[in-house]
């Protein structure tokens, strides 16, 4: 009887050692499932959980890599386990993706699954090895199984998936062994992927300027986007190379603009709009002035034709959609210190300071106007439109620049900004830096 109760008591003290390390919690998982199994990571390595529904696709990747992700700001790649594992998988266009974002020896993978449990907390001591009854997936990728509540888990190795030992690399150079599959770095150098990665970076970037300045890109001003890109990069990664406010996109969009906007032209740059110009003109000049807001840029563009062609008849349209602006500018007087030397000689004082003479004067006319309505307008010799299009919607873009080739007379001269250009056989460019320039062809 003694050695009954012996036992019984041996037994009791087993069972509360088992109930003490299943208390004992020094090991968390998150918990998922793949095909009707249930597995688990270690919490350790699990950034974050996502949804998400567009990847960039990666030319010439695995089949189990669905392409990159924008994760606010880093472009990581997106491996799907359920094709990583040839394990069975039900697709459906137009659903959001469920996605573990594991953290890898200072890498970044998102892993799509079919669901995300829970977090399961558990002792270390009562994960058993694993074993080839779990054969669906390659037993080298599986750190051991666990029993919790009733629920049998499979901890994946997650290390072991996404890195590669010497003896891995060698024998996948190679015709790989069933069940393996070599998952690549994101910092491995495939050309494709890091065009991806960049056009991914730049969609994001072009949204964030429409959004927040209006800044439409277009074959107007995508070499521009592209070079100013490269140079945003510069010291940048992650997050911050994104666009995340209105201060940042004006950051972006600083070497954008033509010089000299919204002041008068300077001495340099008028020169270089002097040489543009033909040396000969027609006794009438018609010139288009888009976007002319106060008037500095009209004002400055008056005393350059009014120096180049004195005997000509020259008749402005200056429009803008800021009435205040544009209501302003007829009447406004300056300090002869901030007037440039080229337009002193059309200057008159007056009891409140400078103004432009009478000539100069008449020679504009200043109206509020909505450029993308109807334009009604003579053929015109010039149209000065400088970093005007890239902030109207691509439609609007292209059905400007339709109505600037009705308009323009042959060999007439349209102004651009200094970073958009014109395509097209009609168009041949007369640019002289800092002058976006072309020459119509009817």
């Amino acid at each position: 009887m003694a050695a009954v109760i012996k036992d019984l008591a041996q037994v009791n003290a087993e069972l509360q050692q088992q109930k003490e390390r299943v208390d004992n919690v020094n090991f968390k998982m998150v918990t998922f499932s793949l095909s009707g199994k249930d597995y688990g990571v270690d919490i350790m390595n699990v950034k974050e959980i996502a949804k998400a529904d567009k990847f960039t696709y990666v030319p010439n990747a695995a089949s189990y890599v669905r392409g990159v992700y924008n994760l606010r700001g880093d472009i990581i790649p997106i491996i799907d386990l359920r094709q990583f594992f040839h394990l069975p998988m039900d697709h459906k266009k137009d659903n959001l993706e469920n996605m573990l974002i594991l953290h890898i020896n200072d890498q970044v993978y998102g892993t799509i699954v079919d669901k995300i449990d829970k977090v399961v907390g558990i002792n270390k001591e009562t994960i058993q090895p694993p074993h080839p009854i779990f054969g669906d997936i390659n037993i080298k990728y599986i750190s051991g199984v666990v029993e919790k509540s009733g629920d049998l888990y499979i901890i994946l190795d997650v290390i072991r998936i996404f890195t590669v030992s010497d003896d891995d690399k060698k024998s996948r150079s190679g015709v790989a062994e069933a069940g393996e599959f070599y998952v690549p770095p994101p910092s491995a150098d495939t050309a494709a992927a890091q065009r991806a990665a960049a056009d991914t970076a730049i969609g994001f970037i072009q949204e964030s300027l429409s959004a927040l300045r209006r800044f439409v890109v277009t074959g107007l001003n995508a070499k521009w986007l592209q070079k100013r890109f490269g140079e945003w990069g510069i010291g940048r990664s992650g997050e911050a190379l994104q666009i995340r406010s209105a201060s940042e996109a004006d950051e972006f969009l600083d070497t954008f603009y033509s010089p000299n906007s919204g002041v008068f032209w300077s001495e340099a740059y008028a020169h270089s709009i002097m040489k543009l110009l033909p040396e000969n003109s027609p006794a009438n000049l018609n010139v288009w002035n888009i976007g002319c807001g106060k008037g500095y840029e009209t004002y400055s563009f008056a005393c350059i034709l009014k120096s180049k062609y004195p005997g000509a008849r020259i008749k402005i349209w200056a429009n803008d959609n800021d009435i205040m602006a544009v209501s302003a500018a007829p009447n406004m007087v300056f300090d002869m210190e901030e007037v440039p030397d080229f337009c002193r000689a059309y200057m008159v004082r007056g009891q409140s300071g400078y103004s432009f003479d009478q000539t100069i004067k008449d020679s504009i006319v200043f109206e509020f106007h909505d450029v993308s309505h109807e334009n009604p307008l003579p053929d015109l010799d010039i149209i000065l439109v400088r970093d005007v299009l890239s902030f109207l919607p691509e439609s609007d873009q292209a059905k400007m620049i339709t109505d600037f080739s009705e308009k323009l007379k042959d060999r007439g001269i349209i102004i651009m900004g200094r970073n958009e250009e014109l395509n097209g056989v009609i168009w041949q460019s007369i640019a002289d830096d800092p002058v976006s320039a072309y020459m119509h062809s009817s």
